[in-house]
């Protein structure tokens, strides 16, 4: 079971006569930028942390469209008597089409991307010390990589879990 495409436009006017609009993607990324009005259940938080009537109307969105798409089936089991939908393109789509966001500049970069810019700038500087002071530097850049690589095939990734406690991404409690 899949669940059809929604334009942005067409979620938008949903919106306007009560629909509920789920985002799937994680609490980090949610805080940083979000569609107003939409509630936060990330998508390894579904089905227990949603919850929806028979006969409600759910719009689910993630970032680009991708992850509610590839979890069309799995979306559609956590809500099985509501009437439910994807948004076409995610939050970029929404953004494409002219509709409003709520920013907070002030939240962390999701992790993932924290993720990204660390290990690219590690494997850069491991690049350009290992031709411009020491050939050993080229293993940094190769550790890098090779722990990308577990990352991907393990689904552990120890930078992440590095990131997660540094002082700019603790929550307040």
């Amino acid at each position: 079971m899949s669940l059809p495409l929604l334009s942005p436009q067409q979620a938008s006017a949903l919106l306007a006569e009560g629909a509920t609009l789920i985002d799937i993607r994680d609490p980090d990324e949610h805080a940083r930028e979000r569609i107003a009005g939409a509630r936060s259940v990330p998508l390894d938080a579904l089905p227990a942390g949603l919850h929806v009537k028979p006969g409600d109307t759910v719009i689910f969105h993630c970032q680009s469209g991708m992850r509610t798409s590839n979890n069309a089936g799995r979306l559609a089991q956590a809500a099985p008597l509501a009437h439910g939908w994807l948004l076409e393109g995610g939050i970029q789509g929404w953004k494409q089409a002219g509709l409003p966001t709520v920013e907070d500049k002030s939240q962390p970069l999701p992790l993932m991307r924290q993720v990204q810019i660390a290990a690219g700038a590690l494997i850069l500087c491991g690049v350009a010390l290992g031709y411009s002071v020491s050939s050993g530097f080229f293993l940094l850049s190769g550790f890098v990589g090779a722990g990308l690589l577990f990352a991907g095939v393990t689904g552990f990734c120890g930078m992440a879990r590095l990131l997660k406690v540094m002082p700019w991404n603790r929550r307040p409690s």
